[in-house]
């Protein structure tokens, strides 16, 4: 009988191991094959090495794409933990309007990405934009290279904001009452109790949140696209653009597929980092 658990055991997981073998591992071995070679979808394909990733470093097209990578995440990743929880304090109260305020704040989050990024370039249309309109000005939020970006991370923040906050939610329901009540009692005021319970006690919520709002930002393509198409100068040219652009515009699949391995290896580094972080500040325990 014990000889025959191992076997069941890997017939149960055996339709996940499946899965993940086939649209995971797979897609990054073969991902990283490709990227050896220089191919253009339709010719055939010529071993070059490790010629594209030199040729990628010395440029500066990953660079600009990193960058920008870069600052979109530490835009709209912070930005959107802290709103997030700031909703969430106040939903969880249950307050008159409570939830319809949690329906329609998880509405945009539901949405496709390229058509929130559709109706988002008409609301910051210079000319005919409702957003001017409102304000009585007229400004390039999309097309200026210095406004590019934070109007693409503010709708990326308006879209996760929602979701987050649900999250951010079922962790302060699970924060008991009693914790409060004794602090309350020992004269924490209301921002005493945000930063030295609240705040720690969310630590697991807060970095599950962390590790998948930054790798999908690093992956994000569609709504950047739909905006601006890369921007102005390049300023919004994140890296899932610069592979695109690579693969179907330049037909260098090669070369987006070394892109791709390289954006694999940095989420995989500062998931380690976030995770390596974490691990020591998280408490489970709030009994």
């Amino acid at each position: 009988m014990n000889a025959r658990r191992p076997l069941i055991g890997w017939l149960l997981i055996a339709p996940s191991l499946i899965g993940v073998s086939a649209f995971l591992i797979l897609p990054v071995v073969l991902a990283f094959v490709i990227s050896l070679f220089r191919w253009d979808l339709l010719g055939t394909r010529q071993f070059v090495g490790l010629e594209n990733y030199t040729s990628l470093v010395t440029g500066g097209a990953l660079t600009n794409s990193l960058l920008v990578t870069a600052i979109f995440t530490l835009i709209s990743v912070p930005v959107s933990l802290a709103v997030g929880l700031l909703l969430a304090t106040q939903l969880v109260r249950a307050l008159p309007g409570s939830a319809i305020v949690r329906v329609i704040v998880v509405i945009p989050w539901v949405c496709a990405p390229l058509a929130l990024g559709v109706v988002w370039k008409w609301i910051l249309q210079p000319s005919v934009g409702a957003l001017n309109q409102i304000l009585g000005v007229r400004i390039e939020w999309l097309t200026d290279p210095q406004l590019a970006l934070p109007a693409v991370a503010f709708v990326a923040i308006w879209q996760n904001v929602g979701y987050i906050s649900l999250f951010f939610q079922a962790g302060l329901g699970k924060i008991p009452t009693s914790i409060y009540e004794a602090a309350t009692l020992d004269g924490a005021g209301s921002w005493q109790q945000m930063r030295h319970m609240t705040i720690p006690l969310l630590r697991p919520t807060t970095f599950f949140l962390a590790i998948t709002q930054v790798v999908a930002s690093f992956q994000v393509f569609d709504m950047v696209y739909a905006l601006t198409g890369g921007g102005p100068q390049h300023r919004t040219e994140v890296i899932a653009t610069l592979i695109y652009n690579e693969a179907f515009v330049a037909s260098r699949l090669g070369r987006a597929s070394a892109v791709a391995v390289i954006l694999f290896v940095i989420l995989v580094i500062i998931t380690l980092v976030q995770q390596r972080y974490f691990s020591r500040r998280i408490t489970y325990d709030m009994s």
